[in-house]
């Protein structure tokens, strides 16, 4: 049985993503962005400006680059197959991000490619700041963190992931726990374990999405 606050992240969802951005228009959004030496977001601040710089290089490398493994490429099929014999349902995937945002350049291309991998999969990006309702429905320990997906059905939602993959979060909030704060040196462990990972974990969770169990 849905949840009040269920039933409200799910309408609210489905309002958002029928004007969302599909991930090719968000990219050129991005790519454009890094011409105009801007950013998305009401700052444009040269710092931001510059992330935006950096994730879209990112993005450019992991969109070429990212493998699946033979058992990750059988998941996906397995989830494909149970949707066409009519056992479990097609899905819609919602990101909510800011092109400034860095996990975001690590996942939303895993989000992708699993997309394309599955024709019952349709995968949307909207704008953190420009959906404050729907953001504030699925904050991650009381914070508007993003990357967020929204993952859900016409009928059912499935679940939310994000911002983080669970090793590279608990890593900043072990460097909080030591330090005080997360700083640039947990910054660029972080970017360190997403090197080494090649979105491992990241898809791992990603995949979790499509169980069976998760409509349940």
């Amino acid at each position: 049985m849905k949840t009040t606050t269920q039933n409200t992240v799910l309408l609210t969802a489905q309002s958002v993503y029928k004007n969302a951005q599909t991930y090719p228009e968000y990219r050129e959004e991005v790519a454009q962005l890094v011409i105009d030496q801007a950013t998305t977001g009401a700052e444009q601040s040269e710092a931001l400006i510059n992330y935006t710089l950096l994730n879209d290089r990112r993005m450019k490398r992991w969109d070429k680059t990212l493998k699946f493994t033979a058992e990750e490429e059988q998941l996906i099929r397995q989830f494909n197959e149970r949707v066409s014999a009519g056992v479990q349902a097609a899905q819609q995937w919602l990101v909510l991000t800011e092109s400034w945002c860095g996990d975001a350049s690590q996942s939303m291309p895993v989000m992708h490619a699993i997309a394309m991998r599955s024709p019952h999969i349709n995968f949307r990006v909207s704008l953190r700041d420009q959906q404050p309702e729907l953001m504030d429905l699925v904050l991650t320990r009381g914070a508007r963190a993003i990357p967020k997906l929204i993952a859900f059905t016409q009928d059912e939602l499935i679940g939310t992931w994000g911002a983080r993959p669970r090793s590279g979060q608990q890593l900043i909030e072990d460097y909080k726990l030591q330090y005080g704060k997360a700083g640039p040196a947990a910054k660029e462990e972080l970017q360190r374990w997403y090197n080494q990972d090649k979105g491992k974990q990241i898809k791992d969770e990603l995949l979790a999405l499509l169980s069976p169990e998760k409509e349940k």
